[in-house]
């Protein structure tokens, strides 16, 4: 983030903040942090993680509408947290909370589904076997696209076995949008942000392709009150 602001970054807002992976690390290095989550559960395990010293505070909000009355050097929305916001108007209100949150120097890093690589690629079924400390974790995975709206449905199934016991099956479906670049591009200046980098995810040297399923970007804050 550093090589795109103009000064040394010391607070960061961490929109879509989860169980904390991104905004304890961050604190922990000595920045100010601030988490937002719609999930009380997530937030929950976030503070539960949070060693003594670290400042770092979490709240429950809505990305599209809170506000926390404070600006912050950058804002994070990251583990695809944008994709979550199916409507336009849904991904406008939500990039516009991060710029409302920023000083007019700030940065703005997030992460995406590549429109290319998912029309290119395609969700296909998928069966992982994940290893865990008393069995293993078998993942179903399966994919459907709505090329009419950018949106991608995928369900997983997912069984928790011990031996040859199953102790735990569960199903979950989330459905993600995925942008384009000319989309991105749009959208940040609609918002008071200009996309200053786009790269794929997480080979961030490396300029996304059709192979490029997740891709990164950071957006400056534009002046809110641009002088005439």
């Amino acid at each position: 983030m550093g090589q795109y602001s103009t000064k040394p970054i010391h607070s960061v807002l961490d929109l879509g903040c989860g169980t904390g992976s991104h905004a304890i690390p961050l604190a922990k290095r000595g920045h100010k942090v601030a988490g937002v989550d719609v999930a009380e559960a997530m937030l929950t395990r976030a503070r539960s993680k949070v060693g003594p010293g670290v400042d770092i505070s979490f709240h429950l909000g809505d990305v599209r509408t809170v506000r926390l009355n404070q600006t912050f050097d950058a804002a994070l929305m990251m583990f695809a947290v944008l994709g979550y916001q199916h409507e336009n108007e849904d991904i406008l209100a939500a990039l516009k909370t991060a710029r409302s949150h920023l000083h007019d120097d700030g940065v703005f890093v997030f992460d995406v589904w590549y429109g290319p690589a998912v029309l290119n690629l395609r969700p296909s079924d998928r069966v992982k076997v994940i290893p865990v400390g008393d069995g293993r974790l078998i993942r179903a995975a399966s994919g459907e696209l709505d090329v009419q709206r950018n949106l991608c449905k995928v369900s997983y199934h997912l069984w928790h076995l011990v031996g040859d016991r199953l102790v735990n099956e569960t199903e979950e479906t989330h459905l993600m949008r995925y942008f384009f670049a000319q989309d991105l591009q749009l959208f940040c200046a609609l918002s008071g942000l200009k996309l200053v980098h786009l790269s794929a995810f997480p080979s961030l040297d490396q300029t996304p392709d059709e192979q490029s399923w997740n891709i990164f970007g950071v957006a400056t804050a534009a002046s809110l009150f641009p002088q005439r």
